[in-house]
C-alpha cells in the first residue's frame, strides 16, 4: 500500500510528513528538531515544520565528498 505525499503547496508539515518528503526516518526528524538542526512551530501539544524551514535545511546540506 503505497501513501501519497503531502501537496507541494502544503504549508506546514506533521514531522511525519516531513520524514516522508526529506526520505528520513520519523525519529531522525525529531532528533534534528531536538538539535535544532531543523526548525519547527509549535502550538499546543503540535509541532509542525514550515516548508521553508525543510527547503533551507536541504540547501544548507554539504554534498559528500568522495
Amino acid at each position: 500500500m503505497a501513501t501519497a505525499l503531502p501537496p507541494t503547496d502544503q504549508l506546514l508539515y506533521t514531522p511525519e510528513e516531513a520524514a516522508k518528503v526529506l526520505r528520513f526516518g520519523r525519529s531522525t526528524i525529531y532528533e534534528l528538531m531536538a538539535e535544532g538542526a531543523l526548525k519547527y512551530v509549535k502550538r499546543g501539544r503540535s509541532r509542525r515544520l514550515r516548508r521553508s524551514d525543510l527547503e533551507a535545511y536541504v540547501n544548507g546540506l554539504e554534498p559528500a565528498s568522495n
